[in-house]
């Protein structure tokens, strides 16, 4: 599975160009997405060090969406674990090493997109809302906040210590069905929620409903057959209701 690491709003040139070379190090230097980041410097090519390939191959975007378009599984990473209302935005997370069994459930097949906050807060509740998974990195709760490439580079090694463990004939190397891409996803969330607002579902939960089956569907790591399956099932659904009602007006 292709790896592409996307930092949202880096602010500093130091931490691109060490997040450059922690990517060459675990050989994921082909997808460095950064997302609105200040203008390549010369300090960057000098803390990326031998990597400064992997700068200027880098793709700079204005929006996150932009980012994800075209990845099968997209990760953000977090070390906020969330309270009151908004706590399920960052529920349930997993430790780097768990996301390898995920990884290894989708193949060879598809982008893993691994979403990095600025360095000032982090990923937002409206960028977390993208994401498939969470992942948090077990640290001391005296001091849990990682520099950036310290994060980037720590979650690269797992997958790549995965991938090397993967012995031929595993489920890492073993022909996958074909995923789901993040548009079709997305298609079916959408139809998810004009559902959820036809059987009338309560509007003060229905944003909160849907963030849990984002989560829930994440993990099950969807094929296209199985988000054709799922809007099969809504329509089907759709069609009975109406039918009942058309019946009842008579």
């Amino acid at each position: 599975m292709d790896v592409r690491v996307i930092l949202v709003e880096p602010k500093l040139a130091e931490n691109i160009g060490a997040v450059a070379r922690v990517l060459k190090n675990f050989g994921y230097g082909k997808q460095l997405y950064l997302v609105n980041p200040p203008a390549l410097t010369e300090k960057m090519f000098w803390v990326a060090s031998h990597a400064g390939d992997v700068l200027r191959a880098s793709i700079v975007v204005s929006s996150l969406e932009d980012a994800i378009a075209g990845s099968t599984l997209v990760v953000g990473t977090t070390a906020k674990t969330g309270i009151s209302a908004t706590r399920h935005l960052r529920k349930p997370l997993f430790p780097p090493r768990e996301l390898v069994a995920k990884v290894a459930e989708c193949g060879g097949e598809g982008v893993l997109a691994l979403l990095f906050g600025p360095e000032d807060r982090g990923l937002l509740n409206d960028e977390l809302v993208h994401c498939d998974l969470l992942v948090s990195i077990p640290t001391s709760a005296a001091y849990p906040v990682l520099n950036l490439s310290h994060a980037v580079a720590i979650v690269l090694y797992e997958l790549y210590a995965g991938q090397q463990s993967c012995e031929p004939g595993s489920s890492m190397a073993q022909q996958p069905p074909a995923l789901a891409a993040v548009a079709d996803k997305e298609r079916l969330f959408e139809h998810i929620s004009s559902f959820l607002e036809e059987i009338e579902y309560r509007a003060h939960r229905r944003e909160r409903t849907l963030l849990l089956l984002r989560r829930l569907l994440g993990r099950a790591v969807l094929t296209a057959r199985e988000v054709r399956t799922l809007r099969g099932i809504l329509r089907s659904a759709e069609r009975t209701l109406r039918e009942q009602e058309k019946r009842e007006r008579q």
